[in-house]
């Protein structure tokens, strides 16, 4: 019975495709190249500087990560505290990993995150990384750096693939709850006049659920960890709507779910991909774009 249910959902779901109003027609020309926070492997990550180098490496898309300030400013950053890989407090001295949570920016005014470098530190897990001093910059600085560059440069704007940083049990300790982040955001990709160009994705199925009830026009993604074991067809029954992409582990993709996410209309995009040889097969395979460390290894396809 459980199957038969399954089934029937799937059948559905192909028959609501045609009628998402933010559904993108696919374009087979069109391979979606995306830098993981800009382009981690080779700059620090969620920096402009990272963006920069991603756009001379010619991605299409720049996914990034965002957090929420005590001040309510919404800022570039994957954890909602400052790892130890990558920062330094503003005296210079390194954050050691068993202390790190208590450096919770959640807590903390922007006008006191920008005291902490994020560039400087050897990554070492990104040997190759240039480093450079840098702080977490302002969602809306990114935006206007992006544009202005991208002018100076002759380059098309890219997309930007914005990921909400939020899961239940640290809801109002590191973040906000998904209504008051979703609203943030939105209200700062509004002010800039960047709706059309953002997508906005996200583990925590909350976020997803609320920005689509308020604007159902805006691009979202579905992120799926290695971990998840829920079916496809449950997965987006558990979401409620048929996002713009799935954007599962890459280990995960299959021939088969490739085909579930055409059938359904959504484009899918893996992460996080770092050799040419994956990027190639799960190109082959038949998937619309995939999200990776070193965009450099785009220009080897």
């Amino acid at each position: 019975m459980k199957r038969l249910s399954v089934c029937l959902f799937l059948v559905s779901i192909s028959c609501m495709s045609s009628k998402v109003p933010h559904s993108t027609p696919f374009n087979e020309a069109a391979f979606d190249k995306q830098g993981h926070r800009g382009c981690r492997g080779l700059m620090p990550e969620n920096t402009i500087s990272a963006m920069y180098k991603a756009i001379d490496l010619g991605v299409t898309t720049l996914e990034m990560d965002a957090s929420i300030s005590k001040d309510h400013q919404v800022f570039l950053s994957h954890e909602p505290f400052f790892n130890h890989e990558i920062s330094l407090q503003p005296n210079g001295k390194p954050i050691e990993e068993d202390q790190e949570k208590s450096f919770n920016m959640y807590q903390m005014d922007y006008a006191q995150i920008i005291k902490y470098d994020v560039g400087l530190k050897p990554h070492p897990r990104f040997p190759e990384q240039f480093k450079t001093a840098a702080v977490k910059p302002l969602l809306s600085q990114v935006f206007d750096s992006v544009i202005a560059y991208c002018a100076q440069k002759g380059k098309p704007v890219p997309q930007f693939n914005i990921e909400t940083k939020t899961m239940a049990k640290t809801d109002e300790l590191f973040h906000p709850k998904p209504e008051t982040f979703v609203d943030l955001l939105m209200a700062v990709i509004h002010n800039k006049k960047m709706a059309s160009k953002v997508i906005i994705q996200s583990f925590d199925i909350r976020t997803l659920q609320y920005l689509h009830q308020k604007d159902a026009a805006i691009k979202t993604a579905l992120l799926i960890e290695d971990f998840d074991k829920k079916p496809f067809a449950l997965q987006l029954k558990d979401l409620g709507f048929i996002p713009s992409i799935y954007s599962p582990a890459h280990q995960l993709v299959t021939a088969l779910l490739v085909k579930q996410c055409r059938d359904a209309g959504i484009q899918i995009i893996p992460w996080t991909v770092n050799d040419v040889a994956t990027i190639k097969a799960l190109k082959k395979m038949g998937v619309h774009g995939v999200i990776s460390d070193y965009p450099n290894l785009f220009n080897q396809l």
